[in-house]
């Protein structure tokens, strides 16, 4: 096959062109009616009460994990533990770092790569320090959803927030509920390869009010605007109607938290809307694809870690794990499909051991989390996403049986 097999794609059709050209007739480019539009049917999606775009997921966690620390009444500190994954994409870990806290690692399941609330206690129970801890943060890799249930009973006996990274998730379903709705707060992506997608944007979803007042003020480099929608170019503005000093005062050049400029687009957001309609669709075609790669990769079982199909998963893509590096290395395989042209790329590797920015970690973790490593060093996954034809599942199939031969 000539034509390349991606791990994601994104197909500009003419609704989505209706869109972009809506914005442009519009005028407004920075957020405006789009970015509402998006908040509002997201929040919906997902069966919060809330939901806040920002122009990126890296940005999104970096702002909902700043938002806690200015949050007087949840007493969460910068400096102390934040509980999380160490098979994740780094944003996860980089956010951890840059809002001030510090990343503690635990082990994850093997086959649905997140952390456990069995592997969060026990981690909590063998330390000395437990009232340094403020969160847990666990990561619903390739749309796997963690036991949120468990790990929010962890996280009550020891008096720490849950905060979920479901910048996989879009969609997938725990016990009724969908990711990014079973915590006090959730951070979402909509890059170009995820389920939802937009290009560049993220979101935060809550059911709490005042971390999204907070998450406003803060993507707007911590302003002391914190209206849903600015009434400025209407003549009016509460901020400045109920002002009592005798000063020039102006909220949005009036700064009361330290932010960043992590402001949507309407582009995105417009592109946003569009896929958001298309959303049960997408879920679906993914969840077929997955069905679909098993039934043909499962000759290779003895070999190859399979992801493990469930119709509550919205799967990011399709992850595999080999089992037996003996009979063939990742990089191997890997070079093998990629000279096939299907697409690769390495699930993440285990941040504390095998990701070079945190190297001052190896020491500490080595041995420690033996999934994570094995995943990170062993996992791989390609492409399941909904534009993926009958032919192209066909040609992936074909290309691992070339591959294997008869070494099975």
């Amino acid at each position: 096959m000539n034509t390349r097999i991606p791990v994601g794609d994104f197909r500009i059709g003419d609704v989505e062109k209706k869109a972009i050209m809506a914005v442009l007739d519009l005028g407004r480019i920075s957020e405006g009616k789009c970015v509402r539009e998006f908040e509002k049917n997201f929040a919906k999606f997902i069966g919060t009460k809330y939901a806040i775009a920002l122009n990126s997921g890296t940005s999104a966690l970096i702002a909902g994990l700043t938002a806690l620390t200015y949050y007087k009444e949840l007493g969460i500190k910068p400096g102390t533990k934040v509980i999380t994954s160490p098979v994740t994409y780094i944003a996860t870990v980089n956010a951890i770092v840059l809002a001030g806290f510090k990343p503690v690692f635990v082990d994850i399941d093997k086959h649905t790569f997140g952390i456990t609330p069995e592997g969060i206690e026990a981690h909590l129970k063998s330390v000395k320090d437990p009232e340094n801890y403020s969160l847990i943060l666990p990561v619903h890799l390739m749309g796997y959803v963690c036991d949120m249930d468990g790990i929010n009973r962890v996280a009550k006996k020891y008096n720490l927030k849950t905060f979920e990274d479901s910048a996989q998730a879009h969609g997938s379903t725990y016990r009724g509920r969908r990711a990014g709705s079973l915590s006090l707060l959730s951070d979402f992506s909509f890059y170009i390869a995820h389920n939802i997608q937009a290009g560049e944007m993220g979101a935060i979803t809550t059911d709490d009010s005042e971390i999204i007042r907070l998450v406003r003020k803060i993507k707007s480099n911590g302003r002391m605007c914190d209206c849903p929608v600015c009434t400025r170019s209407e003549g009016r503005c509460p901020r400045l109607s109920s002002y009592k000093g005798d000063d020039d005062f102006d909220p949005r050049f009036t700064h009361d938290y330290i932010g960043y400029n992590f402001k949507a687009m309407e582009f995105q957001a417009a592109l946003g809307v569009t896929q958001l309609k298309k959303a049960n669709w997408i879920m679906e075609r993914r969840i077929e694809n997955v069905e679909y790669l098993n039934q043909g990769l499962r000759q290779f079982s003895k070999v190859l870690q399979l992801p493990r199909f469930s119709r509550n998963v919205s799967y990011l893509a399709y992850p595999l794990v080999i089992k037996k590096p003996e009979i063939i290395s990742r990089k191997e395989l890997r070079r093998e499909l990629e000279k096939r042209n299907i697409e690769t790329r390495p699930l993440f590797g285990s941040i504390p051991t095998q990701q070079p920015a945190y190297s001052r970690y190896k020491n500490k973790y080595k041995g420690k989390l033996p999934n994570a490593d094995y995943v990170g060093e062993n996992g791989f996954y390609i492409g399941c996403h909904q534009y993926l034809n009958k032919e192209n599942l066909k040609f992936i199939v074909k290309a691992f049986e070339e591959i294997f031969g008869g070494t099975t």
